[in-house]
């Protein structure tokens, strides 16, 4: 982790950066938050990191399962605290801290299945626009909370 530099970070900020690049049109949710966590986090995440998460939108790749900005926020948590060896014990915090994330957004919004979460709107519509875009700043936002606080980063 000899690339994390920055420690200070601003989660408004961070929310604010991942929301514009899905209502953009740079990114899709999970590639936004992973975009959004690698920048302002100054971390050595690869740019390939990116295009990894380009499988989840609409709930893994149009399947409407699991929230795609779910998995992102996943997989930035996998980048700072997953293993990288068999048998890794880092695992168990990693699967702690994604377990976080998950009941965070399910406490708020009942469940985290994209199908059901936007059941009643229409794919590509404003009002589904708006929701996602919501979610995927809050996800982003979460996510870089928990970072921060497990990596004693001050949030300004």
């Amino acid at each position: 982790m000899e690339g994390i530099l920055k420690k200070r970070i601003c989660l408004q900020a961070i929310r604010e950066e991942a929301e514009a690049y899905y209502r953009n049109g740079d990114f899709y949710c999970s590639e936004a938050i992973v975009a959004t966590i690698r920048q302002h986090f100054d971390a050595e995440i690869p740019i390939e990191a990116v295009a990894m998460a380009s499988g989840f939108p609409v709930g893994v790749g149009g399947a409407k399962c699991i929230c795609g900005a779910l998995s992102g926020g996943v997989m930035c948590l996998g980048y700072f605290f997953g293993r990288t060896e068999a048998k890794g014990e880092q695992v168990n915090k990693t699967m702690a801290l994604a377990n976080e994330l998950h009941q965070s957004f399910r406490q708020k919004h009942r469940v985290v299945c994209c199908s059901i979460l936007t059941s009643k709107m229409t794919m590509g519509s404003p009002e589904h626009m708006e929701q996602c875009i919501g979610f995927t700043g809050e996800i982003a936002e979460t996510t870089a909370k928990i970072i921060a606080r497990e990596l004693a980063y001050e949030l300004v």
